[in-house]
């Protein structure tokens, strides 16, 4: 962890007095890897970082409001979709990278999708997280498929986020409409309801759950149930023999911000291999976008996943994204338990 923040240091420092005066930023990954960001970059270049902590529907709802006056710079983290629709609805700012040839192809596909208003800063897989000690306790088995959750023994053990705050749980719908079709998924979504004890507000707060043993199972970006069980929590996690889809986290400059060419400063160190390597600092293990960032052994390995062809573009639409939105709401939220 030292050596990834002194190299990390000396890349902001390298940047020079230029960076200087202060960047606003919305964050919405975890807080130790934003203000681990926030602390090196700030005490080596100089600028003051003001960070505010957000989910990602939250931090688009922020935007949207505050179009007319933009007090954010920087938008960084957080899932892909709402990023995409902020890039649609003209929120932030066309601007290419000099180090977009070192990124991964997924993560240079979602700027050409936003037409370079977003890019692609990490990769999380949808799956599952399950407290080991309940299952044995209750002598039920770790889900390994969709079709697992809706098993009796799971009943009232099951959290997901709400989609309507959470980016990770609109991953999640997406998701299953793009396996199954949109009607056999809202079915899906009916039975897997009856499962269900709560919809939490954020998208880690269903693995938090599990690893505490309030919840049986979650509903989780797989990264997250890593960051549990290496503080000695008793969890595993999986991922959906029938295929899941995953978040592309992302970062966009907001078009009109206050102190644009400091967003840049900071957009272009967020994108080096030194800068990526505090997410793991910080017990975060998404797959960096940057090809040249090491990757850490318990970071998920996409080639031992069913990952779909996740339709980026389609479902990062801000129309799409409300319609089934609005349709969980009418369909699923509603109904009894």
């Amino acid at each position: 962890m030292k050596k990834t923040i002194l190299l990390a240091a000396t890349l902001a420092a390298s940047m020079g007095a230029a960076a200087q005066g202060q960047v606003n930023i919305i964050c919405s990954v975890q807080a130790d890897w934003c203000n681990m960001m926030a602390t090196v970059y700030s005490r080596t270049t100089g600028t003051k970082v003001n960070m505010s902590m957000k989910g990602s529907g939250e931090a688009l709802a922020q935007l949207i409001a505050e179009k007319d006056n933009p007090k954010t710079d920087i938008w960084f983290g957080g899932t892909g979709d709402p990023h995409l629709q902020a890039a649609e609805q003209g929120l932030t700012l066309e601007y290419k990278s000099p180090l977009l040839p070192q990124l991964y192809p997924w993560a240079r596909k979602q700027a050409e999708d936003a037409k370079y208003r977003t890019v692609g800063v990490y990769l999380g897989p949808v799956g599952f997280g399950f407290n080991t000690e309940l299952l044995a306790r209750k002598k039920a088995q770790a889900p390994k498929s969709w079709a697992d959750l809706l098993k009796p023994e799971y009943k009232g053990e099951v959290q997901m986020a709400n989609p309507a705050s959470s980016g990770t749980a609109y991953t999640v719908i997406a998701t299953l409409v793009q396996i199954m079709g949109e009607d056999k998924a809202f079915d899906y979504l009916k039975s897997l309801h009856k499962n269900i004890s709560t919809y939490t507000r954020s998208g880690t707060a269903p693995i938090k759950a599990a690893a505490r043993g309030e919840t049986m199972v979650s509903i989780s970006f797989v990264h997250d149930v890593t960051t549990e069980a290496i503080q000695g929590f008793p969890v595993g996690s999986a991922t959906p023999s029938e295929g899941t889809g995953a978040e592309i986290g992302s970062m966009s400059i907001v078009k009109g911000a206050r102190n644009m060419e400091v967003a840049k400063k900071f957009y272009e160190w967020a994108l080096t291999p030194g800068a990526q390597q505090f997410g793991v600092a910080a017990k975060q293990f998404q797959l960096p976008s940057n090809s040249a960032t090491a990757i850490d052994p318990r970071m998920p390995d996409p080639k031992k996943i069913k990952l779909i062809n996740y339709d980026y573009a389609k479902y990062g639409a801000s129309a799409e994204r409300r319609r089934l939105i609005a349709k969980w709401e009418k369909e699923i939220n509603s109904l009894p338990r």
